[in-house]
């Protein structure tokens, strides 16, 4: 059986979870071949090793194999993680998704390309996931929620029914989002923080319940 070429972006904290997940997912079926990290310069050199991956090369190295090796952005930082990602797909690299085996989804979950799915998460019914969106580990998801592109949702997140978090949008540690709100798109949700009101575009919010207290520019 040939199995699918891919590589990671990023060589951080989460690109290494994200080769947690790739390992998990062949444990139970093989399907992946991992060649290794892809960084940029200034980070990791090529030949370097990290948690038995090599690290392939830069962005050169990717458009040389663009057409045999899919790729994943393992890049927890929406703004960053769109960059890289945009700065592969100029390249013509193609991206996938990726689901832990431990995670829980129906059938009724829609995903868009690139995004990832940890360990422990919970997904009911009539949900979408945009491209590129990560749900780390033990997220729940209610039905009818609407996750757009570059989305970040750390840890222990609960997202009630009919949410909507815009695009960009990052979710701290342990928060909580009611039931209908939308968290506006490139804003920040602090950890522990919950979310009863809709949350405005670019800004940082926190509290119970979460507050706006600085504002940003547009990704």
């Amino acid at each position: 059986m040939s199995l699918q070429k891919v590589v990671v972006i990023g060589t951080g904290g989460f690109g290494r979870e994200v080769l947690d997940v790739l390992e998990a997912v062949n444990q139970v079926s093989p399907t992946y071949e991992v060649l290794g990290f892809i960084t940029e310069p200034g980070f990791q050199q090529p030949g370097e090793r990290i948690n038995d991956a090599p690290v392939l090369g830069h962005y050169d190295w990717l458009e040389a194999n663009r057409q045999d090796v899919w790729a994943i952005c393992g890049v927890g930082s929406p703004p960053t993680r769109k960059r890289l990602i945009e700065k592969a797909e100029a390249l013509g690299v193609q991206f996938f998704s990726l689901v832990h085996p431990r995670a829980i989804l129906t059938r009724w979950v829609t995903l868009g390309s690139g995004t990832i799915i940890t360990a422990g998460c919970i997904l009911t019914n009539n949900i979408t996931l945009g491209s590129h969106v990560h749900l780390n580990l033990d997220c729940t998801v209610g039905h009818d929620a609407v996750l757009k592109d570059y989305v970040t949702v750390s840890p222990g997140v609960h997202i009630s029914g009919n949410v909507t978090l815009e695009t960009g949008s990052f979710i701290g540690t342990g928060a909580n989002i009611i039931e209908g709100k939308t968290v506006g798109a490139w804003s920040v949700v602090g950890a522990g923080s919950v979310v009863v009101k809709d949350i405005p575009a670019n800004v940082t919010a926190v509290g119970i319940p979460a507050k706006p207290i600085k504002h940003h520019e547009d990704a």
